[in-house]
This record gives C-alpha cells, sequence and structure tokens, in this order.
C-alpha cells in the first residue's frame, strides 16, 4: 500500500543516518525531500505545508540538533506528526446503543460502493453480528442484482422485494424485515452519480431521514487522490459524513487521500480496502498505518491475520511433525494454502518491519502464481509421494510435471527447495532439543536409499 511514498520517506531517512550531528542546512535538505515526496503522494498543499511546518519546529530544538541519536530523533517527530494527521480517533465503527443499527454507504459511481458493502458485511458477520444488506440503486443497470450476489458471496441476508423501485421504499422495508426476523445491522447501499447533483443529493437525504442511521460512510476510491477528498466534503456538507472508507487502496495509490482526508474533510477513516476479496477489508488504525508506511511494519496486523487463518488444533499438530522430522509436501501445500488465506501477498510481505527498505527483496516478491503452480505440482503427486519425496525419481517427476502442466525443471527445483526447508527444520528442531526421528516407512525402501 503506497509503496512509492514509503520508498521515498525512508530513503530520506536513510540519507540522514549516517550524520553523527545534524545541521539546520541537514534538517532543511530533508524536509525539501519530504515536502516533495508528499506533494508528488497527492497530498492536499495546504495539508503539506502545515506539516512540514510542524516537523521544522521540531527538528530544529538544540535539543535535537545535539541529540546523539539525531536521525531517530527526526524519525520519531516525523511519526508523531504524521499520526497527528489522523487525529485520535480509531478505526472500525463507533460505539451505538440503536438497534438495528443503520450503515448508509455513500459516494460516487465507480468508487466501489457495492462490493465495501459486502465486505463490511462479511467483517460485521466475524465480529457476531447479523447484517442485512439493501441496494437503493434503481437507475443503474443491474445494480440490485449486483449487491444480491455479493451478499451471497459473503453469507448475508439481502432484502430485494420484487418490483419495489422505490429508493425510500426499498431502505424503510429492509429496516421493517431486520426488526422482523433479528438482524441488528441494516447495510444500506445508496446510488452514486459520475457527479454530485441535486437530484441525488435530494434522494439521499429522504433515506436519511427515513431510517435515521447512526453511520454514514462514505467510500473513496484511493486512486482518484484530492477528487475523491473534495467530493467526500461536499458530502459531509450536504448530508454528513462520520467516517471514511478508502477502497482499492491495493492499486497504484499514491497515499494523499489517506493523509489529506481528516484534515480536509474533517472525519475519520474508518476502513480500508486493501484487496478484491471479501476478507479484504480491514479497520483503520493510525499508528499501524504510518508504521508501515515509515517501513516499521505492522506485527499487530499480521498477527491478526495469522490468527484468522490458522487453525489452533492444527497448528499444534505441524509443530509436533516439525519437532519429530516428519514434515511432508503434504503440509508445505497446507501451509501454502493458509499463507493464501490471509491476503495478497504484498500486504503481508508488507506487514514485516524492515520490508520496505530492503529494495532487492522488494523487487522479488513471490507471485502468487508461482504459489499455484507449486500447488499444482504437488498435487499431481500420489499420496505416498507427497509423503515421501524420495521416492521421485526422475519417471516420476516426468509425470508429475505433465499432470501439473509445468516443466520438470520446475518439480526439480520445489523438490530442492523442499529438501532445504527438510534440513533447516530439522535444525530446528534439533534446537529444541527433541529428538529427530524419520517418519516410519510401511513400503519398501526409497530407490535413492539404496543407490546410497
Amino acid at each position: 500500500m503506497f509503496d512509492q511514498l514509503s520508498q521515498r520517506l525512508q530513503d530520506v531517512f536513510q540519507s540522514i543516518r549516517g550524520e553523527t550531528r545534524l545541521t539546520e542546512g541537514t534538517v532543511e535538505n530533508a524536509l525539501r525531500e519530504i515536502r516533495m515526496a508528499l506533494l508528488e503522494a497527492d497530498v492536499n498543499f495546504k495539508v503539506v505545508k502545515a506539516f512540514v511546518d510542524r516537523v521544522r519546529d521540531r527538528a530544529m530544538d538544540q535539543t535535537v540538533l545535539k541529540s546523539l541519536t539525531p536521525s531517530q530523533q527526526v524519525v520519531k517527530i516525523v511519526r508523531d506528526e504524521l499520526l497527528a494527521l489522523f487525529g485520535d480517533a480509531k478505526g472500525g465503527l463507533v460505539e451505538t446503543a440503536a438497534r438495528p443499527r443503520v450503515i448508509l454507504m455513500l459516494g460516487l459511481q465507480g468508487s466501489g460502493k457495492t462490493t465495501t458493502t459486502g465486505k463490511l458485511a462479511k467483517w460485521l458477520a466475524k465480529q457476531g453480528r447479523h447484517p442485512i444488506v439493501v441496494s437503493t440503486d434503481v437507475r443503474r443497470p443491474a445494480a440490485i442484482q449486483q449487491l444480491s450476489v455479493v451478499a451471497e458471496n459473503a453469507g448475508v441476508r439481502v432484502h430485494d422485494p420484487a418490483g419495489q423501485m422505490d429508493p425510500v421504499a426499498r431502505a424503510k422495508g429492509a429496516l421493517a424485515e431486520a426488526r422482523a426476523v433479528g438482524n441488528d445491522v441494516v447495510i444500506v447501499d445508496t446510488a452514486g452519480r459520475l457527479h454530485i447533483d441535486d437530484e441525488l443529493m435530494q434522494e439521499l437525504v429522504a433515506i436519511t431521514q427515513a431510517v435515521e442511521p447512526s453511520d454514514l460512510l462514505y467510500v473513496a476510491d484511493a486512486m482518484t487522490g484530492q477528487d475523491a477528498i473534495k467530493s467526500a466534503g461536499e458530502f459531509n456538507r450536504q448530508i454528513g459524513v462520520t467516517g471514511v472508507v478508502l477502497s482499492k487502496a491495493d492499486g497504484d495509490a499514491r497515499g494523499g487521500a489517506a493523509l489529506s482526508v481528516v484534515s480536509v474533510v474533517g472525519v475519520p477513516i474508518a476502513f480500508v480496502g486493501s484487496g478484491e476479496r471479501l476478507e479484504d477489508l480491514e479497520p483503520f488504525y493510525a499508528d499501524r498505518f504510518v508504521s508501515r508506511l515509515l517501513g516499521m511494519g505492522d506485527v499487530l496486523s499480521l498477527i491478526e491475520k495469522a490468527e484468522e487463518a490458522v487453525d489452533a488444533t492444527e497448528a499444534g499438530r505441524l509443530e509436533e511433525k516439525i519437532r519429530k522430522g516428519g514434515f511432508t509436501l503434504e503440509d508445505f501445500r497446507d501451509q501454502l494454502r493458509t499463507l493464501k488465506k490471509m491476503g495478497p501477498l504484498e500486504n503481508i510481505l508488507g506487514m514485516l518491519p524492515g520490508m520496505g527498505a530492503m529494495k532487492q527483496l522488494a523487487e522479488q516478491k513471490p507471485d502468487e502464481r508461482q504459489l499455484r503452480r507449486v500447488e499444482a505440482i504437488i498435487n499431481s503427486m500420489t499420496p505416498e509421494e507427497r509423503k515421501y519425496a524420495e521416492l521421485l525419481d526422475g519417471s516420476r517427476r516426468k509425470r508429475v510435471a505433465r499432470g501439473s502442466g509445468t516443466a520438470v525443471e520446475d518439480v526439480n527445483r520445489l523438490l530442492k527447495q523442499f529438501g532445504e526447508m527438510q534440513r533447516m527444520l530439522k535444525m530446528v528442531g534439533q534446537m529444541t532439543g527433541e529428538p529427530i526421528a524419520a517418519p516410519p516407512r510401511k513400503k519398501k525402501k526409497s530407490p535413492f536409499s539404496l543407490m546410497k
């Protein structure tokens, strides 16, 4: 997320790390680079000016200039001021006693409201809530059907009365159904336009008066930068917005929208859409976002994703197998599947501290297509071959390659990497003090063992 801005900021910090003492000239040069990086990221120019001025005032303090760790002090100042841009708002939804809770999804056409509605419903279901969704977009072709498909994929109830094409009536009907069947959240996917007009605003005001929402979330396309922020400000002025959802943040987003929204619009960021899957919606935590931006990683989010994807019982079983030296290709395949559940690999790597500064490694990020290829190779093996990789002689490798649509070289490369992984896991097992025992063979010895 926002890789270019993140790399520019980290380059600035790297340039001052070699300085034993900072001078006013060094600080000014760093601030100039930071200003350019923020402007190129499409951050509002007024926000940039105020931000740089605050950093300068603090960085020019004699305590910082004469500090034993001046570069660390500057990084801390920049981090503190970035956090200040987001205020003290917490991510997600604010507490409310309203039942059912009504959430209005606002935004222009093409911003990703319908998909975000499904993502939010999925997120609420994970929190133990029981959402129902309804579309009031009666003008855009297939908008109602699109939400029905998204809701079905998310596993949530959808309100779609046949023949009802009045937006206000559809919203009120969803609220009535929620009260009747016990749904505690109603998410209303409203209509959008290519631009703000009086007709759209009148419709939204009527819906707002009819269902009295506790949350009005503006869905802003992170890739449109300041245009999305201007529209959010207009929606907030005419209707009122309680929070912003940044959609498509996994795309070619420069970051300016995220850094400008609170200062320009005056409302907090509630969620960030970080991928195409329905699971790819995260509550926005300013401290975690800033840590990723500065290359410090986001270990807390990584742990949360791992806890969601990994079954505790299965993890314990795998740990026991590793301790006893019984890690197989089948276990390796299962771990790849678990990794894919955690989201796009690029996002996962971005949560690791220091990854942003490792340019060479960043340019060689694993391709998810490669993981699918590895899984196809392992699936083309027999259960016995997955358990005992040494059975895979030349003829078997050719058969596996044909079955998986890959080359023999791909199979050889996988087996070599797996062998190295087994040796590393064996070392881990030895370090824990556990005896390393190979899994018992029930059949004849491997052809490789007979050749020794």
